[in-house]
């Protein structure tokens, strides 16, 4: 094994712009983009090891070469083959539709699949760019139709004027979209399940409205005041500062200005190291050394117990956490 790259895939939208490749230092393309998915292993759209012995295999793939040994003994009794996260940056030029996801037992039920918890990091916003989230207060499904006839959802919406380093946590049922103005790392369960509640009433080029989803919204939105912006230390000391802990993932904040040692608890799993700012070069024994810039992800083997880092960075960290119930 090796601490592993991935090639990018960039995603093309009509809502996407060209801050994702500015910030990942790629060249400019006509085309607007949107996402750029650094970790995935959904089957229409799976990331291809970039270099290395393992190059050219899927993540799919790769995970069942080496199992365990790979992404933790927990992840893989409970995931088999299948990896449990999809990483994304998402640069929203212009607003994204209002939508919802279903929780895990709901998605199984319809969709054969797990469903989708998910968390923002902003990299960048805007002046007056908005994110939101939840209901700010409880309305009943009644009000939810009206509103959604009378174009007034927002006004029952949280909005946030965003700015860098703010964190929202999105859990099953709560409503939310990121406004434009936006670029944010979006850390989710390997789902691609969305249900659009409203997409304000735009039209394409031949006069036809988007598909919304507003049956199975119905069934899985959270009605009650609810919102998602959580708070952490930002005040820039050094380390890890814990984000979000959740059954599905645990996410850090890591900073340094002159390299660190990150050891990792026993037992993990697998360790996703998103590049914020800065450069990093990873030193791990037996391993060749892999850098990591801004605008960069990598797979770290959950074999990995301790890291050298050196450099001055900014990065997030992502694991799946140990289930404890099965010990």
């Amino acid at each position: 094994m090796q601490i592993y790259k991935f090639n990018t895939i960039l995603k093309p939208v009509l809502w996407g712009g060209d801050k994702l490749l500015a910030f990942k230092k790629l060249p400019a393309r006509d085309e607007p983009i949107g996402e750029s998915w650094e970790l995935s292993a959904m089957s229409n759209c799976e990331s291809i090891v970039a270099e290395g012995d393992d190059r050219g295999l899927t993540l799919t793939q790769l995970v069942s070469r080496y199992g365990a040994a790979l992404v933790g003994e927990d992840v893989y009794r409970r995931y088999g083959d299948r990896f449990p996260l999809l990483i994304k940056f998402i640069d929203a030029k212009r607003d994204l539709s209002v939508q919802v996801h279903p929780d895990e037992d709901y998605a199984a039920a319809h969709h054969g699949s797990n469903g989708k918890t998910e968390m923002w990091y902003v990299l960048q916003a805007d002046e007056g760019a908005i994110i939101r989230t939840g209901f700010n207060r409880t309305i009943t499904r009644e009000e939810f139709d009206r509103r959604l006839n009378d174009s007034t959802l927002l006004d029952v919406i949280n909005a946030h004027r965003s700015k860098p380093g703010d964190l929202f946590f999105i859990p099953p049922g709560q409503i939310h979209t990121i406004g434009a103005g936006n670029m944010v790392v979006e850390i989710q369960e390997s789902c691609d399940i969305t249900y659009r509640v409203w997409d304000y009433d735009r039209r394409d080029a031949q006069g036809n409205r988007r598909e919304l989803h507003l049956e199975q919204a119905r069934e899985v939105l959270d009605f009650n005041s609810r919102d998602a912006r959580v708070d952490y230390s930002r005040d820039g000391a050094e380390g890890l500062t814990r984000l979000v802990t959740c059954p599905k993932f645990e996410v850090s904040l890591l900073r340094f200005d002159d390299g660190y040692s990150l050891s990792l608890p026993q037992p993990h799993s697998f360790v996703v190291m998103i590049g914020l700012a800065g450069e990093t070069t990873i030193h791990v024994e037996g391993y060749s050394p892999v850098t990591v810039c801004q605008g960069e992800t990598v797979l770290v083997p959950a074999a990995v117990t301790r890291m050298e880092l050196t450099g001055q960075a900014r990065l997030l960290t992502a694991m799946v956490p140990i289930d404890e119930t099965n010990d």
